[in-house]
């Protein structure tokens, strides 16, 4: 029978969300690749179950992860009913629509019919009465976006999620589902928006102080931009990464360039001055962006867990570590 580790409290930081109640680790566990059918079970619980014992409270899914669409919810509600029922009141569990799910037109995008459909199916998967964060995953720009927003309201309403969240929308638009969620009475926790060191566009856009006036917070997906920010890439690619690989079509050798290998280098200098790998760096610098409440991580191994928490050890940069990595990164 699986028991946590009595101290697995003790070396995580919990942030407060936005204006809310809500506190959330520093870094959470998305299971968005790596955690469904295409990956054997054993090995998606044994990650699982470290990360919790580790004092990762919050999972990430949406209704279409994992390979075959789904897996991913339903392999974590096995975890959930088998190892972590006990501990279901010490657990965040978020989940998302908005991507393609099922065939035919309603199982897509923003509409009250997908969304409502999608939370239902979600909950049965994960085997629970409840989510704790509930997210429209993308802007639906042929949907009025009063009938999305009150969609998310509605599935508060009726209990099916504690609170919700918008994910990959623009600062206008995310401040316009914020005030219609209000109306509803409804106050939106938090946006999930891909963000990176070398891809930094909430802070250009004006999300990111868009969200602190809201008293909304910022969960970040994809910090290390998909792996390139690590030290693997710096030198050749490595036959077993995911550039390598033909079945990632969003990543590929024309994103290794030579300009991004030399940012790589310099980056990795002030990580080795720091103590730190480049990944431990990028994701202590991601922590310490304004607005972060949490960022989300996305492994494949244990090993790489680990090194992720490892970053939690130094989150603190100098003024002087902050210009420096603002000039490489501005190059």
């Amino acid at each position: 029978m699986y028991k946590p580790a009595k101290n697995r409290y003790e070396s995580m930081i919990y942030n407060r969300v936005g204006r809310s109640g809500l506190k959330l680790p520093q870094l959470s566990l998305g299971l968005w690749q790596n955690f469904g059918d295409e990956k054997p079970f054993e090995a998606v619980k044994e990650i699982v179950l470290k990360a919790f014992d580790s004092g990762i409270t919050h999972f990430d899914l949406a209704n279409n992860y994992g390979r075959p669409a789904g897996s991913a919810e339903k392999n974590l509600g096995k975890i959930l009913r088998n190892e972590l029922a006990p501990y279901r009141d010490e657990l965040i569990i978020s989940t998302k629509a908005g991507y393609g799910m099922w065939e035919g037109p309603y199982g897509d995008f923003g509409s009250r019919k997908y969304l409502m459909a999608s939370i239902d199916q979600s909950l049965a998967r994960l085997g629970l009465d409840y989510v704790d964060i509930f997210y429209h995953h993308r802007p639906d720009y042929e949907t009025p976006l009063e009938e999305t927003m009150k969609a998310l309201a509605d599935i508060v309403h009726q209990g099916k999620a504690l609170y919700v969240g918008i994910s990959n929308y623009p600062a206008e638009r995310a401040r316009r589902a914020i005030k219609i969620l209000r109306d509803y009475g409804v106050e939106m926790l938090i946006t999930q928006p891909h963000f990176s060191m070398l891809d930094r566009w909430i802070q250009k856009d004006g999300l990111s102080d868009a969200m602190v006036e809201e008293g909304v917070g910022i969960i970040p997906f994809s910090i290390l931009s998909q792996g390139l920010l690590s030290d693997k890439y710096i030198d050749s690619i490595p036959e077993d990464s995911r550039v390598a690989n033909p079945d990632i079509w969003f990543l590929n050798e024309d994103n290794v360039t030579k300009e991004l290998r030399e940012k790589l280098k310099k980056l990795q200098a002030i990580a080795k001055r720091r103590g730190q790998s480049l990944v431990e760096m990028t994701i202590a610098w991601t922590c310490s962006q304004k607005g972060i409440s949490s960022v989300l991580i996305g492994v494949s191994k244990l090993s790489q867990l680990e090194s992720n928490l490892n970053a939690l050890k130094n989150l603190t940069f100098s003024d002087e570590e902050r210009a420096e990595i603002e000039t490489i990164l501005e190059s």
